[in-house]
C-alpha cells in the first residue's frame, strides 16, 4: 500500500501578501497540508506566518526559507518557538544559506562556511527547543561568547517560555553534494529546487545515501518536498502554460549568482543540459532575457511540473513519488486553486 503524500504549496503573491494569505483558509479546507512562505529580500516570512496562523486551523505553516546568516541562532530559536506557539504546533522551519548576492548585498554579512553554519544552527535550535540552556561552542559561533570577547558577562540562558513542542521540523534547502549529504544526515526534511524526478537519483543519490548512513536513529526518515506548477486540461492551450515557468528557470540558471558561482546553472549541467545552461547564462547576463527563456529545455519544464491531461498529471505525481518525494509542492495555475488542490489531494492520498 502506497504511503499518502502530503500536499503543500508556496504562497505566491504580487505586491500585497495579506490579500493572498486570506485565501489560504479556502485551500486548507480543500486539503492543503502545508503552506510555504518565502523570504528572499522582500517582507520577512515570520510576520506573515504569524498572520497565517491566526487565519487557519490545521495547515502547517512553513518558512521556505529563513537564511542562517541574518539572524543569530538565538533569534532563530525565538522565531521557531514563537511561531510554533501561535500556530498551536503547526510550524515548520525551512533553513538555508541563500546565496552571496543576498547575504552580502542585502544583509551585509560575509558568506562564509555555509554548510557548517547551517549544521550548527540546527544543533542550537534543537538544544533550545528541548528547553536546555544555550551552551554551544562551534566553528562559526559560540553561545555564550567565550572568555576574552565582549564584556565577558555572558552566561548560558534558556528560553523564558516553554516551547510548544520539544521538536519543530527543521528542513534545509540544499543543492550541492556536501550540503545535500549534510541535510540527509541532520535535517528533518530536504527542499530541493528545479527538481527533475527521473534525474534526481543520478544527481543526488550518492550524497543522500552518504548522509543517511550517518543519520541518527532518533530522527525519522528524511522527508523530501518538491513539485511545480499544476494545470489540468486537454489540448495545446494547457501545455502552453508551461511557458509561464520559463522566466523563473532562466532567471535561476542564467542570472542567479556570478558566472562562475551559480548553483542552479551547475544543476542544469548535472541534469545533462550543459549546452543550454551556458547559452542561457550568456544571453541572460547580456540582457537578452527573452532569448534566454526560449532556450529553457521543454523536457525539463515538462518533467518538473504537472501540466497536461489528468492521466499525465497522475503520471507526474507517480514520478515524484518514485523519486522519493514525500511532500508534493504545487502551484495551481487555474481560476479555481482550491478545486485544483482538492483534485490533487485525492490523487496523492
Amino acid at each position: 500500500m502506497e504511503v499518502p503524500m502530503k500536499l503543500s504549496m508556496p504562497l505566491v503573491y504580487a505586491g500585497n501578501p495579506r490579500e493572498t494569505a486570506d485565501q489560504v483558509a479556502g485551500l486548507e479546507k480543500a486539503g492543503l497540508d502545508l503552506i510555504w512562505v518565502a523570504e528572499p529580500y522582500g517582507f520577512d516570512a515570520p510576520t506573515l506566518m504569524g498572520y497565517l496562523a491566526a487565519k487557519t486551523e490545521t495547515v502547517q505553516i512553513g518558512a521556505g526559507i529563513l537564511n542562517v546568516y541574518s539572524r543569530t541562532p538565538g533569534a532563530l530559536l525565538q522565531t521557531a518557538a514563537g511561531l510554533d506557539n501561535v500556530s498551536g504546533g503547526r510550524a515548520v522551519i525551512g533553513l538555508g544559506a541563500s546565496g552571496p548576492q543576498v547575504i552580502e548585498g542585502f544583509h551585509g554579512m560575509p558568506y562564509d562556511r555555509p554548510l557548517t553554519r547551517t549544521r550548527e544552527v540546527i544543533d542550537v535550535l534543537r538544544m533550545g527547543l528541548r528547553h536546555e540552556k544555550l551552551d554551544y561552542q562551534g566553528r562559526t559561533f559560540s553561545v555564550p561568547l567565550p572568555e576574552g570577547q565582549g564584556l565577558g558577562l555572558g552566561k548560558p540562558l534558556k528560553l523564558l517560555n516553554r516551547p510548544e513542542r520539544p521538536q519543530v521540523p527543521l528542513w534545509v534547502a540544499a543543492l550541492g553534494d556536501k550540503n545535500v549529504a549534510m541535510t540527509a544526515e541532520v535535517a528533518d526534511g530536504w527542499l530541493p529546487f528545479l527538481y527533475y524526478p527521473e534525474k534526481a537519483q543520478q544527481v543526488w543519490g550518492e550524497p543522500l545515501a552518504r548522509g543517511a548512513a550517518k543519520r541518527s536513529a532518533d530522527l525519522a526518515p528524511l522527508e523530501i518536498c518538491a513539485g511545480g506548477m499544476v494545470a489540468i486540461g486537454e489540448g495545446p492551450e494547457t501545455k502552453a502554460l508551461l511557458d509561464f515557468m520559463r522566466p523563473m528557470y532562466a532567471l535561476y540558471v542564467g542570472g542567479m549568482g556570478a558566472r562562475d558561482k551559480n548553483f542552479y546553472n551547475q544543476l542544469a549541467c548535472e541534469y545533462g543540459f550543459e549546452k543550454e545552461a551556458k547559452e542561457i547564462q550568456d544571453l541572460y547576463l547580456s540582457g537578452k532575457k527573452k532569448e534566454a527563456e526560449a532556450l529553457v529545455p521543454l523536457e525539463w519544464l515538462e518533467a518538473g511540473n504537472l501540466v497536461g491531461p489528468e492521466s499525465y498529471v497522475k503520471e507526474r505525481i507517480a514520478a515524484f513519488r518514485e523519486s522519493g518525494v514525500t511532500n508534493l509542492s504545487v502551484t495551481p495555475a487555474s481560476d479555481d486553486p482550491a478545486g485544483t488542490i482538492a483534485a490533487i489531494k485525492e490523487w496523492v492520498s
